[in-house]
């Protein structure tokens, strides 16, 4: 019997339980073993459809580490559509004992798609070593649910801050009250990576912002000696939107040894903001930026949805064309302030297109002339 006749018979099988004296089982797991991606990939989306009577064979091909890793991929896989100790015993075990990555990824995820029931059985290996608690980690991210608070705060200080990183990020999905302590306490991590983590946690707790005066404690981060720090913090007080984290945002920005690079990121956490007296400051900056700030603020200024600032973002481009600003007239930038206005859409804009349309550089014709549809739309 060729793969074809096999798979036919293999359908049949699932779908009629038609068995015609063979084993389906079997069948299924010759498919798995000798089939090609695509075969595999189709087999194992309908092995599960025969129940739980596949579950230990399946196992015993899981834990032979002689066998094909694809194979052996594709059969965590099925074994990831049940909720079973037997199943969950298997994969947390595999992750304490496998080294082959493409069978650790795809027991972690399962974990995380078998979810609560595994809890228990993941919250035992953070008992056990660094590469053991790693996994139960990284498989507790992967469910997501409130039981995994309380396992999840027993790493929160681990030594290893691969850990801790993913400790933070896991538990910045939950909005508990209790749990800002271990973020504040984050940001003083000696490594950025957990730093990093706790800004991104605190960040996702807007709503508790003033009664944990989270903007001043972020603050500092904006002047972290990693800079990658430094523009995450600026992106999260962008995302956080309250007057506080606009103002700090706005220091930092006018300040003239702050990075260009982190100049960026607070420009975009601004314009994220969608509010007038954040466009106000980015205004101010694209008065006195370098050709390449300016650009980018061009271009974010017309990434604008909200209708009540999309006026605003229009005027300021308009006043910056008109003001003569030597960098206003690189004609770079007169394409991108055609582009952004053509985008915003506002009637007022219309005007100035029209004279661009007019410009002596042929690329800004073009762009101004694309603006200008978009904006008669």
């Amino acid at each position: 019997m060729n793969n074809e006749e096999a798979w036919q018979q293999f359908q049949t099988a699932v779908y009629c339980n038609q068995y015609n004296n063979f084993d389906p089982i079997k069948l299924g797991l010759s498919l798995l073993e000798l089939g090609d991606f695509q075969q595999r990939w189709e087999v194992a989306k309908l092995f599960p459809k025969l129940g739980k009577k596949i579950i230990d064979p399946l196992l015993i091909i899981l834990e032979n580490e002689t066998l094909d890793v694809e194979y052996r991929w594709f059969v965590a896989r099925i074994l990831s559509e049940f909720n079973d100790i037997k199943i969950i015993t298997s994969f947390t075990q595999l992750l304490h004992t496998t080294e082959e990555e493409e069978v650790l990824n795809i027991v972690a995820e399962g974990l995380g798609k078998i979810g609560i029931s595994a809890i228990k059985s993941l919250e035992t290996l953070l008992e056990e070593d660094e590469s053991s608690r790693l996994l139960a980690v990284k498989a507790l991210a992967q469910i997501r649910h409130l039981d995994t608070i309380e396992p999840l705060l027993k790493v929160v200080n681990d030594p290893n801050p691969k850990i801790r990183a993913i400790a933070l990020d896991c538990l910045g999905s939950f909005h508990q009250k209790q749990l800002i302590s271990i973020f504040i306490k984050g940001l003083n991590d000696p490594v950025s990576e957990v730093r990093k983590e706790a800004i991104i946690a605190l960040g996702m707790q807007s709503q508790l912002t003033e009664e944990f005066n989270i903007i001043q404690q972020l603050k500092p981060l904006l002047y972290d000696i990693n800079l990658e720090i430094c523009q995450q913090t600026a992106l999260t007080l962008g995302r956080i939107k309250t007057d506080e984290a606009i103002e700090e945002l706005s220091i930092i920005l006018k300040k003239k040894t702050t990075p260009i690079e982190l100049k960026k990121e607070v420009i975009k956490a601004l314009n994220w903001t969608e509010l007038p007296q954040a466009l106000t400051y980015v205004k101010q900056a694209l008065f006195t930026e370098n050709i390449e700030v300016c650009q980018i603020i061009i271009n974010l200024l017309g990434t604008q949805k909200s209708e009540t600032v999309k006026h605003q973002a229009s005027g300021i481009l308009m006043d910056f064309l008109s003001s003569n600003h030597p960098i206003s007239q690189d004609s770079k930038i007169k394409q991108a302030v055609a582009v952004s206005l053509g985008e915003l859409g506002d009637e007022k804009s219309i005007s100035c297109l029209r004279k661009l349309s007019n410009d002596p550089n042929k690329s800004v014709q073009l762009h101004a002339l694309s603006g200008l549809r978009k904006s008669e739309c």
